[in-house]
């Protein structure tokens, strides 16, 4: 398996701007000043992506309570999260990087491990960036079901 660009704590998180659910942009720079959760994941309404939603969805009055927003990004184009938003009621902004520029700088697309193959795809990953737009956690191939609730823990939430 070749190695993928990975973030760590202290790095810049790299900037971007993509369309959302509406096709409105939204910029990682709409969030200095705030910390920011931004998680990556392969497809929406999957299983184990609804699941990583829904768990993200009802933990927001508490991670808004700590002073942390809540971005998704995904390679779906807008109208397919805008369906899963709607089916779900997702009340966070869900992104769309069908060239998957953005999920290859931050190291959330390459070379994985599924079923035993070595397979080119979304890495689901998870970020929290700082008020100052530095990546503060960095974590890679984590697990849709327990993740946020572990998230939770993690950040004390």
């Amino acid at each position: 398996m070749t190695d993928n660009h990975r973030l760590s704590p202290g790095d810049t998180a790299p900037a971007f701007t993509l369309p959302d659910a509406d096709g409105k942009d939204v910029s990682l720079s709409d969030y200095l000043g705030r910390k920011v959760i931004v998680y990556f994941y392969p497809a929406a309404s999957t299983p184990g992506c609804t699941k990583q939603a829904c768990d993200f969805r009802d933990s927001l009055a508490e991670l808004g309570g700590a002073g942390l927003d809540v971005v998704g990004i995904s390679p779906d184009k807008p109208a397919k999260l805008a369906k899963f938003r709607d089916a779900e009621n997702l009340t966070f902004p869900l992104l769309s990087d069908p060239e998957r520029d953005v999920l290859t700088a931050w190291g959330a697309f390459g070379e994985k491990m599924m079923y035993g193959k070595t397979v080119t795809g979304v890495i689901r990953s998870t970020f929290l960036v700082d008020e100052q737009g530095k990546i503060e956690l960095a974590q890679y191939n984590v697990r849709a079901t327990g993740h946020v609730a572990k998230l939770r823990r993690e950040l004390s939430v």
